[in-house]
């Protein structure tokens, strides 16, 4: 019996590090699903201001505003706007640096005459 003290101990200092790593990834996700979102919202804001006949500088600032910070913006024209947005999103609190993901977006808009 002397033994079966400390077991309990002993699991809880194996599974809390466990439980704290996967409630971190699990956060990283939802960081990066709204990273994600804010990387298609800047391609469509940039493409429909271009599509209006807005200043392409302040149209992409414009995007540029709405993205996560250090979204680059890429814009191509021909009988359609076409938007390309992309930002690098590095672990969470900048901890894992190493571990870095580059959201990508598209956006296509008609020219509105």
């Amino acid at each position: 019996m002397r033994g079966v003290r400390g077991a309990a101990t002993a699991e809880l200092v194996v599974a809390l590090p466990v439980l704290v790593a996967l409630t971190i990834a699990m956060a990283w996700f939802v960081s990066l699903g709204l990273a994600q979102v804010r990387v298609v919202d800047a391609a469509r804001e940039t493409a429909r201001a271009l599509a209006r006949g807005d200043d392409r500088a302040a149209a992409v600032a414009r995007g540029r505003d709405v993205g996560p910070d250090g979204t680059t913006l890429s814009v191509s024209g021909g009988s359609d706007v076409r938007v390309t947005a992309s930002a690098r999103v590095s672990g969470p609190g900048g901890v894992l640096r190493l571990v870095a993901i580059t959201l990508h977006a598209t956006a296509v808009a008609a020219h509105e005459e």
